[in-house]
This record gives C-alpha cells, sequence and structure tokens, in this order.
C-alpha cells in the first residue's frame, strides 16, 4: 500500500465518505479495499455498483448472509487471508441473530 497511498477520508467526496462511513459503522472497520479504489472514484462507483446489484437485492431465493458466505468461500478458494477475514466478520454480523445463542449476542 505504500506505493500508492490511500486517500484520506476527508478528501473524498461525499458520496464516496459517507459510503465508507456507512461501512465503518455496521462492520466496526473501513475495508482497504475501499480506500485503495477511492483513488479513482469512476471505478469505486462502478464496484459498488456492482456489489449492491449483487449483495443487496431483495429479490432470489438466497438471504444476505448465504451471498456474505458464497464471498467468503471464494475468498478461500482465492487463498486471499484478507478477504477470507473481512468477509467473515460480515457474515458473522449478518447471521449471528439467526445462529448464534442469545448469551453470545
Amino acid at each position: 500500500m505504500n506505493r500508492y497511498p490511500l486517500p484520506e477520508l476527508k478528501d473524498l467526496p461525499e458520496d464516496m465518505r459517507q459510503r465508507i462511513l456507512e461501512v465503518q459503522e455496521k462492520s466496526g472497520f473501513v475495508p482497504n479495499v475501499f480506500l485503495a479504489l477511492a483513488r479513482r472514484p469512476a471505478e469505486w462507483r462502478a464496484f459498488f455498483a456492482y456489489h449492491d446489484a449483487l449483495m443487496l437485492k431483495e429479490t432470489g431465493s438466497l438471504t444476505k448472509g448465504e451471498r456474505e458466505m458464497i464471498v467468503t468461500a471464494t475468498s478461500a478458494a482465492n487463498e486471499c487471508l484478507y478477504c477470507v477475514v473481512a468477509h467473515g466478520a460480515i457474515l458473522r454480523i449478518y447471521e449471528r441473530s439467526r445462529w448464534w445463542p442469545t448469551r453470545w449476542r
């Protein structure tokens, strides 16, 4: 990441900054890929448009957690530990209310 410094959140366009802050609020962290892509706003917006079309749609038979599980498994198959950890954390957030006993929430 040193070769291409990450932009500061305060320097990003408002729509991008707000989206990243929403992700941070929900997940507790900002994935590095969001800031790395933010160097090129058009590509960042295209990434999120594609993400939203696949992961946030209300149609289909898969839950958000099941979709996230597919992304986590794909990341593992691609041997990307960073993505496994990041998507695994999001998966746990989505699935916490479904599977975890109340005392662990």
